[in-house]
């Protein structure tokens, strides 16, 4: 499973000088650079940002990219199913609970490993072209998911998701990520791309035991833990008479003793967002997802003025039904403005920096999500050839962000290097070929699709 970047060659192909009108480290000042570069190491790491003006010399031998637009870090997405694009639109217009147990878990019993394999690259070309660098992933099959995203070249946290079913018990699949963490360890393949973690689906689908004995596996190893908390007020409310709440369950297992990131996070009390502050605890915001289901929406407001760390996630792409986490950051400046009554509820800078470092740091990452020296140099080119960016650069700053935030998007998005490895130019994958993802993906529809007739 494991592949290791250390030839001589590729080495040097990594290192390079990226020079742009307008650099965005996303650096706890939120630093607006005009002519600014970005260095990339041997390693592709980043070992400078800022003006070209103060910028180091470079060996000859290290290629200068001169590029017009914006240069960003590369996207956090804290909370993904990406390998669903079999089942996009299966089952659509119907609460949570209902899609699961009718459409999505009988599709997924049928999933075959080449199916979880098939749907990753759509997934990985989708996001990559969106700006995507890094994708928090929960899904079966996950060598399989984490085989195709090595080849796509994306970033991905990958949390093999377990449930308490009769022929698929919760502990075999939690021994097997545990024997895969200890065979390859927490992080590998080039640049790191891949960080193991474990993948619980939910309170409602596991015993307490399990999330307990997941708890002290995570701890053991250092290791992050995905779950589902509180998506839904439907979900089982005898859980919640007898443990009080999600978050509190969560707590008395010892899951937030350790890095742990919940994912939705709607339907939660005051007490729950003290409990989610005071542990550290990672929130994947899911604005769309939510509001397609009719889940509910999060309190973004509160959970940011506790201090908790909060990301953007899209769900996957059966229930969202897209992978863009620039139309998440418009959601969730809208929702959070709409239920504040206040047009600063959430700034096009504050959204912004949800999809990059507040993503990394609901992940309890440091090395993402950040353009500062030392993170890995995943990086994003913006265009700004187009109608969103008419009035041009020379603009305020704050122009500048609400036509990249709210105008350009995704649609911007040209090129992308991940752990300094180039892997979209001008907004084509190089490392998935699109007519082919698209037919293997239509196989697997149509197996996985095959039994639903309700």
């Amino acid at each position: 499973m494991r592949r290791v970047c250390s030839c001589v060659e590729l080495n040097l192909r990594l290192a390079r000088r990226l020079h742009a009108p307008v650099v965005l480290p996303a650096d706890s000042k939120f630093s607006v650079l005009r002519d600014g570069v970005v260095d990339v190491d041997d390693e592709g790491r980043v070992s400078y940002c800022g003006p070209s003006a103060d910028a180091p010399p470079v060996s000859a031998r290290v290629p200068v990219v001169r590029l017009t637009g914006i240069l960003l870090p590369g996207l956090v997405h804290a909370h993904a199913h990406s390998s669903m694009t079999p089942l996009r639109g299966a089952g659509g217009d119907r609460p949570l609970l209902p899609w699961l147990t009718k459409v999505i878990w009988p599709a997924e019993a049928r999933m075959r490993a080449a199916d979880a394999h098939a749907g990753m690259p759509l997934g990985s070309l989708e996001m990559l072209q969106h700006g995507i660098t890094t994708s928090a992933e929960m899904y079966m099959h996950g060598e399989s998911v984490v085989a195709a995203a090595l080849t796509a070249g994306n970033r991905v946290l990958m949390a093999p998701a377990y449930f308490d079913r009769p022929d698929e018990g919760w502990r075999g699949a939690l021994a097997a990520i545990d024997k895969w963490i200890d065979a390859d360890g927490l992080r590998f393949g080039p640049g790191e791309r891949i960080e193991l973690c474990y993948g619980p689906h939910s309170a409602y689908s596991l015993p307490k035991e399990a999330l307990s004995a997941t708890a002290d596996s995570a701890a053991a190893r250092g290791a992050l833990v995905h779950i589902h908390v509180a998506e839904t007020e439907a979900e089982d409310p005898a859980l919640r008479s007898v443990h009080g709440s999600v978050p509190q369950l969560l707590s008395d297992t010892g899951l937030m003793d350790g890095r742990l990131l919940a994912a939705h996070a709607v339907h939660l009390s005051g007490h729950d967002i003290r409990l989610l502050a005071d542990n550290n605890v990672g929130v994947a915001h899911c604005p769309g997802s939510n509001a397609k289901l009719a889940s509910g929406v999060a309190k973004l407001s509160a959970l940011r003025a506790a201090s908790v760390r909060v990301g953007l996630g899209t769900d996957g792409p059966a229930s969202n039904d897209d992978l863009d986490l620039w139309e998440e950051m418009r959601l969730a400046m809208m929702f959070a403005r709409t239920a504040a009554r206040d047009p600063l509820a959430l700034t096009a800078q504050e959204a912004l920096l949800m999809a990059t470092r507040g993503g990394a740091a609901a992940l309890g990452r440091g090395d993402i999500g950040t353009l500062e020296p030392g993170a890995w140099a995943d990086v994003i080119h913006v265009s700004v050839d187009g109608p969103y960016f008419a009035a041009g650069l020379d603009v305020a700053d704050e122009q500048l962000l609400a036509n990249l935030v709210w105008g350009a998007g995704a649609r911007g998005v040209q090129d992308v290097w991940v752990a300094g490895e180039q892997v979209l130019a001008r907004k084509h994958s190089l490392g998935v070929e699109p007519i082919e993802a698209r037919r293997a993906v239509g196989l697997s529809a149509a197996h996985m699709l095959s039994g639903n007739t309700d």
